[in-house]
């Protein structure tokens, strides 16, 4: 019997988890899928999961991006200071 679970419930545990460990799971997940030796349903579900964690992973990188400054450089070629990266220059 298979029980069927809205995917806001099922992946509500995805929104706290690290980066590296929901990479992880996600690799695991289409090392499954890519072997083929999962049940078309299960095969379904977890896609969905990989779905979730490839956005999670996705919107976490943005976070750490919009985080990231860019070295500023004097009229001199020389550092003098940094500034917020601005991903649309």
């Amino acid at each position: 019997m298979t029980t069927t679970k809205t995917p806001a419930k099922s992946h509500a545990d995805i929104k706290d988890m690290a980066f590296e460990r929901a990479l992880k799971e996600l690799e695991a997940i289409v090392g499954r899928l890519e072997r083929g030796d999962v049940e078309l349903e299960e095969s379904i579900a977890i896609y969905e999961r990989g779905e979730a964690l490839r956005d999670h992973c996705d919107r976490l990188l943005r976070q750490a991006e919009a985080k990231v400054e860019k070295l500023t450089l004097g009229a001199d070629g020389r550092p003098k200071g940094s500034e917020p990266l601005d991903p649309e220059k």
